[in-house]
């Protein structure tokens, strides 16, 4: 793989430890800034609605730009979201500065779009599988060390250490990546004409689903857990260190399955267990090592479902991938404050202990929803055969663009 994937997954690292640490840290937040969980819950919705509205249109308005350049722009501005949370006095303003970081995950899409230029097609999902690899390593280090620095010093620490860490990766990427790098930009003519098809609007609806499914539960999962086994917290560490082993196996295996079975197949498994686990988790209360387990399978099928879908829409419309991909970012984030707004107003009904099942109804629309669209995708998989070359016609009836140009060599 190119050596610049492993920068944008350095950076998505970064990015997610700043962006999600904040679940794991929800209670002392909420102490701090003298407001309940459920409302400092929405720092998590703030973020999520500003990614899926405000970064999508940044990501258009900058269409013509060097892609290098957008990426800077991106993490300058989440640098400075993060900075403005570190100071914020108040719930409000902490929310402010959420929204300014929701911008700033621009970066994201622009990222995965060079990166889906620097393979072959047949290893677009191993490529988007890597590059996505930080966002899963973030639940590995990030959640822990934020959960672990504010035990010990408070929120703020937590906090200003994002800051420090957005700013290492604003310079990795004014050092690394190369000024004439390529990849498709964005426009509102394009945009139009995507959101237009059918099979499109389909696979959308599948991301928004999903992680409906999954953040009714994770935008609280401290309370979550610390419900099912009391646990200080050096034992709430460890539990979300395991969790973000889970997910940095299953953002790996999501890729590869992807490219060797194939995306329907991934995904139909990956509903099926994160289903089950949703099903299961409050019924392994007081038992540590039983919630753990849940939890590990929750956590691999549920990460590993970004690479399928990305290389879906990737392959559905080639050049239109980056506005594709920010697309399905706006899907990830609209059903993860979707999501936060549902768990917080759930959890005085049902209990934390129980947050899990409501989510069920989420993933069983996911599964209609991916069979319904099954007329859409055309054999074998993902629009790609197993030599890595696209179909003769699309389910519309119309030959398939052609695949981006390939970006200069980074490594």
């Amino acid at each position: 793989m190119p050596k610049l994937l492993w920068l944008f997954s350095l950076v998505n690292l970064i990015v997610g430890t700043a962006a999600f640490s904040v679940t794991g840290i929800l209670p002392e937040l909420a102490a701090g800034l003298g407001v309940g969980v459920p409302a400092a819950g929405q720092a998590m919705t703030a973020f999520a609605l500003s990614t899926a509205v405000l970064a999508p249109s940044l990501l258009v308005l900058t269409g013509s730009w060097p892609r290098r350049s957008v990426l800077l722009l991106g993490m300058g501005l989440f640098t400075a979201g993060c900075a403005a949370c570190a100071a914020a006095p108040n719930l409000a303003a902490l929310l402010a500065g959420r929204v300014l970081m929701g911008v700033g995950a621009v970066y994201i899409p622009v990222a995965a779009g060079i990166a889906i230029t620097l393979v072959p097609p047949h290893r677009r999902g191993q490529a988007l599988a890597l590059v996505f690899l930080g966002m899963s390593l973030s639940y590995v280090v990030g959640l822990p060390v934020a959960a672990w620095a504010t035990a010990g010093w408070g929120f703020r620490v937590a906090l200003w250490g994002a800051v420090a860490l957005a700013l290492v990766a604003f310079a990795l990427l004014a050092w690394r990546v190369p000024r004439g790098i390529q990849a498709p930009g964005a426009s509102f003519a394009g945009l139009w004409r995507v959101l237009r098809r059918a099979d499109i609007r389909s696979v959308l609806a599948l991301t928004l689903v999903y992680f409906i499914a999954i953040f009714i539960v994770f935008s609280y999962i401290a309370p979550v857990l610390r419900a099912l086994v009391p646990m200080d917290a050096t034992q709430l560490s460890l539990t979300l260190s395991l969790f973000g082993i889970a997910g940095m196996l299953g953002t790996l295996s999501g890729g590869a399955a992807n490219d060797r079975f194939g995306a329907r197949r991934t995904l139909v498994v990956q509903l099926l267990v994160l289903g089950t686990t949703m099903v299961l988790l409050p019924l392994t209360a007081g038992r540590w090592g039983w919630m753990m387990a849940v939890m590990f399978a929750w956590g691999v099928a549920g990460f590993g479902m970004m690479a399928p879908q990305q290389s879906r829409l990737a392959a559905l419309a080639p050049r239109e991938a980056p506005l594709l991909l920010s697309l399905n970012s706006s899907m990830l984030y609209t059903g993860t404050a979707l999501g936060a707004a549902l768990g917080g107003a759930l959890a005085p009904v049902v209990g934390f202990a129980h947050l899990s099942w409501p989510g069920v109804a989420a993933v069983l629309a996911g599964l209609a929803l991916l069979i319904a669209s099954r007329r859409f995708d055309p054999p074998p998989a993902v629009g790609l055969n197993h030599a890595g070359a696209a179909p003769a016609s699309g389910s519309s009836g119309q030959a398939p663009a052609p695949a981006p140009q390939a970006a200069p060599a980074c490594d």
